[in-house]
């Protein structure tokens, strides 16, 4: 490890102690990749305040799968066992707060890279804040730091409590939706808040600013920005293991509406709470907000009209008017529902049939964020005669790891875990399946990306299949470019040289790489931009903001292959797709 400066030896070595060189120990070094051993010394820096003069944190915003375990681990037992001053330990005790699905992960990396001690040195326990508050620790671990954007929960008033110097925040999204957030999980140990403050309220300005003056100004505080958050802020991507892993086939997959659901989203859209939501008025009472409301029920209509039906029955307010209940068949009231009324659920159940009969040792995992899905899901499973697990919020945190081992087994019984991505959607390793469906997208793209990379991890030997699922020309297309959007912020923020470029796009829809331009112009031939109608027809051309989509492959509905055997059997019920393909060798989209 780095020694200390002079300036650092005058801070912490009041006593003049011999400086001893601190080595990290040659069984973990043996394990580390080179960015991993960049890590560890880039840890080790900051928690000794080598980085920042009288400041002990970091930040680690590596991306899923790059082992800020693994690099926490290296620098944990290197404090707790050394020291550069007279070789005396750095650290007495730890803590580490996790989301309580990830505490017996924890403890097993523990284990598993520095053994079980007899003294039993890695207790996992539960404990108030209060008795915690007794314990002097010498560094405060918060894994999955990006839940700490909220001031008022308690995980995070709990950790604000604890007197302990040297914090780390591990967070492979350190910007989610905006970057308030951002500011609340970094307001711990930046080099001056309110210039950091200053810096986040201008770089959040409109890119689109009418005065040139303005958008020097805010380009100028994101500079600065990054110049901060690049002292105690270390991240890397996922490209940095892609020659480390299996080939990943990603697709976004735009499913046809059904008859039913047109018709459906038809009468929804004309009602007044609805139009009132759309025209920016809302004169509505409801327990809770119109808007939300509005937007729960547009996207349960995308996963499935059971699912509206369902919430129909159980309220009754000018939401629903229009005789919308008229409209579902009659087997809606026993219970019953028809696999053939979502069209997601056509392209479902077509791509497990052929997951299953193509190579019957491939398992999925079908990630949704909402119960009621899940609920949905199961009972189709059952009725098709799939074996299933299931993992959300409902299940007991001892038994998730449990199910978890279960399922990775070779010899799982298994073909499929139900997973919600609100209770397993982080940390989780689920390399024994090869293929992920997520049913249902959401507003914050680190929710779905931290989803989908469940099963791309090390020790995955098989190619894996990524299917993201969207209903064609509905709300669920806006919530994409949502998403699009937040990700060009997070590239502002964290990395300037992934500044995203807003494009618009226009392709034949046969495969190959589409055509971009920065300014609109007038469409010509096939199109397959987001903003097509549910019919088919097509919009004017959207602007979106993810520089990668300039790579992606795009496919029409109607093409006879989509170079992928599994889901070339549900191509009658897509729109189109877009492809992105990862392999060791390169990465093309």
């Amino acid at each position: 490890m780095p020694r200390p400066t002079t300036d650092h030896q005058w801070l912490y070595n009041k006593s003049g102690s011999p400086l001893v060189d601190v080595v990290i120990d040659p069984h973990l070094t043996n394990h580390l990749r080179p960015h991993q051993r960049e890590g560890v010394v880039f840890l080790y820096e900051c928690l000794m305040g080598m980085r920042l003069p009288g400041r002990c944190g970091a930040i680690l915003a590596d991306e899923m799968g790059l082992g800020k375990t693994l690099q926490c681990v290296c620098v944990l037992w290197t404090l707790l066992r050394q020291g550069p001053y007279g070789g005396r330990p750095l650290l007495k005790r730890a803590l580490v707060v996790c989301p309580g699905s990830l505490v017996k992960n924890w403890a097993a990396e523990f284990n598993k890279w520095l053994g079980r001690e007899k003294d039993n040195r890695w207790i996992v326990t539960r404990c108030s804040v209060d008795q915690l508050k007794e314990l002097d620790f010498g560094v405060l671990i918060c894994d999955e730091g990006h839940r700490l954007k909220n001031s008022n929960i308690k995980t995070t008033s709990a950790v604000t409590a604890l007197s302990c110097e040297r914090r780390l925040i591990l967070t492979g999204t350190p910007v989610q939706n905006d970057l308030q957030e951002f500011y609340s999980t970094v307001e711990k140990f930046p080099p001056d808040c309110v210039c950091l403050s200053v810096s986040i309220s201008w770089s959040g300005n409109d890119h689109n600013c009418v005065f040139q003056e303005e958008r020097c100004i805010g380009e100028e505080c994101a500079a600065e920005l990054f110049r901060l958050t690049g002292v105690f802020t270390l991240r890397r991507t996922q490209e940095i293991i892609n020659q480390y892993l299996s080939e990943r086939i990603e697709w976004t997959v735009f499913c046809k509406p059904t008859e039913l659901q047109l018709r459906l989203f038809g009468v929804l859209l004309a009602t007044r709470p609805i139009r009132a939501c759309l025209s920016g008025a809302s004169t509505h009472t409801y327990t809770h907000s119109p808007h939300l409301a509005c937007i729960n029920a547009l996207k349960k209509l995308c996963n499935h009209p059971a699912l509206l039906y369902k919430t129909l029955q159980e309220k009754s307010d000018e939401m629903y008017e229009g005789g919308i209940m008229e409209l579902f068949p009659e087997g809606y009231s026993t219970g019953a529902f028809s696999t053939a009324d979502s069209g997601k659920l056509l392209v479902l159940t077509d791509l497990l049939s052929a997951i299953q009969n193509i190579n019957r040792t491939d398992r999925v995992v079908l990630v949704s964020n909402y119960t009621q899905t899940l609920d949905l899901l199961q009972d189709v499973c059952d009725n098709i005669g799939y074996k299933w697990c299931r993992l959300d919020g409902q299940t007991p945190v001892a038994q998730r790891q449990r199910i978890v081992d279960f399922f990775n087994s070779p010899h799982s019984s298994n073909f499929l875990l139900l997973l919600s991505s609100k209770a397993g959607g982080v940390g989780l390793n689920l390399i024994g399946a090869s293929h992920l469906v997520l049913y249902d997208i959401d507003w914050n793209p680190a929710n779905d990306i931290q989803a989908m990379a469940r099963v791309w991890r090390d020790g995955q030997k098989k190619t894996v299949h990524i299917y993201r699922f969207l209903t064609t020309g509905s709300i669920e297309e806006k919530i994409y470019q949502r998403q699009v959007s937040k990700q060009g912020l997070s590239g502002t923020v964290v990395d300037l040289s992934k500044k995203a470029e807003h494009i618009t796009c226009q392709c034949t829809g046969d495969g190959n790489t589409p055509g971009f331009v920065k300014e609109i112009k007038e469409e010509t031939g096939r199109a397959c931009q987001l903003g097509r109608h549910a019919d088919g027809t097509v919009s004017f051309p959207q602007r979106v903001s993810m520089s990668e989509l300039m790579h992606w492959r795009h496919f029409s509905g109607d093409v006879q292959s989509y170079d992928d055997i599994y889901l070339n059997h549900a191509r009658n019920h897509i729109t189109y797709a877009f492809q992105s393909t990862t392999s060791k060798s390169q990465t093309t989209v």
